[in-house]
């Protein structure tokens, strides 16, 4: 019987650390995720901040302060990237501005290599990478996060 006893003991000891252990270990798997989705959010309320002022500084200047769309923001990076500002782009060119303007914000993700500047100046880059599918909303903050990306190493926003 003592011996039943001892080892009885030594079970509910054995259980008692083990799910002791666990609990403790998903407590701290809990606060690891915790952390994670807290620096996520914090990144994403870093991006919404800067987003907002970029658009808030870029209408300011090209538009009397209309709030510009993300389209109309990623044909100003094809211009500017183009280097050939005060010209009147037709319809088609525009759509290559904004080509441009893509490839070179996608460039640092591995996306898109610069390859050459043509005859009449336009970049052209070559595809690294082919883009993932993403939902409309997914690609809405890839650009976004490119573009305020992009606009910092540009020093246009402050760090």
């Amino acid at each position: 019987v003592q011996i039943f006893i001892k080892n009885l003991c030594s079970i509910f000891y054995f259980l008692f650390f083990f799910l002791s252990d666990l609990v403790n270990k998903r407590i701290i798997l809990y606060n690891r995720e915790f952390i994670f989705m807290r620096n996520t959010m914090s990144r994403d309320t870093v991006l919404k901040e800067r987003w907002e002022l970029l658009v808030e500084k870029l209408s300011a200047q090209f538009s009397d302060n209309d709030p510009l769309e993300l389209d109309a923001i990623i044909y100003l990076v094809g211009v500017q990237e183009l280097g050939q500002y005060h010209k009147t782009y037709k319809k088609d060119e525009k759509i290559n501005l904004m080509h441009i303007a893509i490839c070179r914000l996608l460039e640092p993700y591995g996306y898109y290599e610069f390859d050459y500047f043509d005859e009449e100046g336009w970049p052209h880059y070559t595809i690294k990478e082919e883009l993932p599918p993403l939902k409309a909303g997914e690609q809405s903050v890839l650009m976004k996060e490119a573009i305020v990306s992009y606009f910092l190493e540009n020093e246009y926003l402050p760090s």
